[in-house]
């Protein structure tokens, strides 16, 4: 070994790490969302926006408008070295951050927005509960989707939400659809299931 050799520092590889895409949610302007999400589309940005029908009446007839699910925010799904295609549109005001990072939202929250969305029923949108019961859906169209449950009439109301940007849809189902994922104090009742203490 020579006199160089043994004065050199051994190097070992640095772990590589793949800036693989993820979940985050732009926050917009009041009623950009979807130029917003026009926008991205042109730039090859995978977006989702899920809306809601409503209808309005206007003096003269009834119209049908598709407005944002979850007002102010369009759900983008890219690597961070990318995040200038999000955040260098006029109507973006940010990417969602926790701690200085951008937050990440998890596929299963997005894909259980997705199926509600897509599940043909009626929704609306809904302020997360403090307390309840968490579920998960075990058969029918929304199966797998996880929410919390609150009580309503003869149905129970399933809570689904973006935890990150403390929004919520909710969508009436069967409790008998429902298996328990975990006991909390709940304000609702599931019939025929008595949450531990």
């Amino acid at each position: 070994m020579s006199f160089a050799q043994s004065r050199l520092p051994e190097l070992s590889a640095a772990p590589v790490t793949t800036d693989s895409p993820r979940w985050y949610a732009a926050y917009t302007y009041p009623q950009h969302e979807k130029a917003v999400a026009e926008q991205l589309e042109t730039r090859s940005v995978e977006t989702f926006l899920p809306t809601l029908s409503s209808r309005r009446q206007w003096k003269d007839r009834r119209v049908e408008i598709a407005r944002p699910l979850f007002p102010g925010y369009v759900f983008t799904r890219i690597a961070l070295a990318d995040r200038i295609k999000v955040v260098s549109i006029p109507s973006v005001v940010r990417i969602l951050s926790f701690n200085g990072q951008p937050a990440e939202i998890s596929d299963q929250e997005i894909e259980s927005v997705r199926l509600c969305v897509g599940g043909g029923v009626a929704l609306e949108s809904h302020p997360v509960p403090e307390v309840g019961e968490r579920v998960r859906v075990t058969s029918g169209a929304f199966e797998g989707v996880e929410g919390i449950v609150v009580d309503r009439k003869s149905k129970c109301k399933l809570i689904v939400s973006i935890s990150l940007i403390h929004q919520a849809v909710a969508l009436e189902i069967d409790s008998n659809q429902l298996e328990s994922l975990q006991s909390v104090t709940s304000r609702c009742r599931l019939s025929g299931y008595t949450p531990r203490q």
